[in-house]
């Protein structure tokens, strides 16, 4: 018979309020307090267990024992995931579902993303030595990513709807987790964006619309569900959002991808020679070292003991993210900036998770996680081999309760030339 032992837990009510407040390190802070990887607490008038580390990461993604179903708060739908979504799916239709999504991930399309971000960041910098005195980059990444989204996936833009679809993207993950009028401002922008998609699904189904057949905007328009059906077009309208919005976030990483390129000359003198295991390191360590996205949450599946401790079925269970690619157990000095830790880094799925973790085929690793590190690959590369710039006083630091984090600037670039 398993022996359990006594959860570490929270005293008080509910501590909803606190998360908002100390963001990124809520649970980091606990950790430390608790001196576990497991603790509970009470959130959104719940029990919560919050669980950080590699061990911990290796039970949250066995889908034996955790669902996604009901566990991502509605008020993130309306503004990140949208409903009905791959995200909130398990078993065999979150398989199914996450194989319309892999089947993009072909050898020549990743290609194509490189090619299209060298394109739109070379345009890019020759707007900004003639027309510019200076920029602020992460407003700028936002449009630059929104052309590469859309030019991959298939979808039409007309001239001039760019920057403000740009802007409307941005805001479904940049209030994600706001309160009042930011947070209905993401509402707002998702249900206008999500209807401007409907539309373009059902006139691809009528044939008003002709997109290439191996672009996203065909294979999510017509794909069919495990009953044979065609998804709904409210379905397909979300999982093509699920591709444009998180391409577009990849701004939050090329802002720190520049304050990194800013802050650790030392490491930039290896880039310049444009190889390409340097560049993956440094684009790695970004995304290890800054803080993008908190944590990811599932509900127990069904009863179980994991290190003596009970799950109890349907308890919320949070994952930390930023905690895990910081934790002392699996990162030697975790608080350092070392892209070399790269180097013999072993690629586990369950260690190194900023965009989520677990296996790409089966289970909620984030299927666009190879485009994010080649988008960043491009911009990094940019940024230290194909322009010159200036960089104004301003104020660099970054929150740890803001989420998503930036520098407080969203980084000011000045007197720009192309090399």
């Amino acid at each position: 018979m398993t022996e359990h032992q006594s959860m570490p837990k929270e005293g008080g009510l509910d501590h909803s309020l606190k998360l908002l407040k100390e963001g990124y390190q809520f649970i980091l802070n606990r950790r430390h307090t608790f001196q576990s990887n497991v603790f509970e607490t009470k959130l959104l008038a719940e029990k919560a267990i919050c669980l950080t580390g590699k061990e911990a990461a290796k039970v949250f993604y066995d889908n034996d024992k955790f669902t996604r179903v009901g566990a991502a708060p509605k008020r993130v739908q309306k503004t990140l995931f949208g409903e009905g979504g791959v995200q909130g799916l398990d078993g065999e239709e979150h398989h199914h579902r996450k194989q319309m999504f892999m089947s993009l991930m072909t050898k020549d399309s990743l290609q194509e993303v490189i090619e299209l971000t060298e394109n739109e960041w070379s345009e890019a910098t020759a707007k900004w030595e003639l027309e510019a005195d200076k920029i602020v980059l992460y407003d700028e990444a936002k449009k630059i990513l929104t052309q590469v989204a859309c030019k991959w996936t298939g979808v039409p833009v007309k001239e001039g709807e760019l920057d403000q679809l740009a802007e409307e993207l941005g805001e479904m993950f940049e209030t994600a987790a706001a309160l009042g009028p930011s947070h209905w401002k993401g509402r707002r922008a998702r249900s206008k964006i999500e209807d401007w998609m409907e539309e373009l699904v059902q006139k691809v189904r009528d044939e008003e619309v002709n997109p290439p057949k191996d672009k996203a905007l065909y294979t999510f328009s017509f794909h069919r569900d495990l009953e044979g059906n065609l998804l709904p077009k409210e379905v397909a309208a979300v999982e093509l959002i699920n591709l444009l919005r998180p391409i577009v976030a990849i701004s939050v990483y090329i802002g720190f991808t520049a304050l990194a390129v800013h802050q650790y000359p030392e490491e930039v003198e290896k880039l310049k020679s444009n190889d390409d295991d340097h560049l993956q390191r440094f684009v790695q360590e970004v995304r290890r070292f800054y803080p993008f996205f908190p944590f990811t949450a599932a509900r127990v599946r069904e009863d179980f003991t994991w290190e003596g401790y009970e799950f109890k079925e349907g308890t919320m269970t949070l994952l930390d993210l930023y905690g895990t690619n910081h934790h002392p157990e699996d990162w030697e000095n975790p608080d350092r900036f070392d892209p070399d830790r790269f180097k013999t880094w072993d690629g586990s799925p369950f260690d190194f998770i900023p965009q989520g973790g677990g296996e790409f085929d089966i289970g909620h690793r984030c299927a666009g996680e190879w485009i994010t590190i080649d988008i960043m690959k491009v911009s990094l590369s940019h940024l230290v081999n194909q322009m010159t710039y200036d960089m104004p006083e301003q104020d660099l630091a970054f929150s740890m309760t803001d989420i998503p984090s930036l520098p407080e600037s969203k980084i000011v670039m000045e007197h720009i030339k192309r090399m």
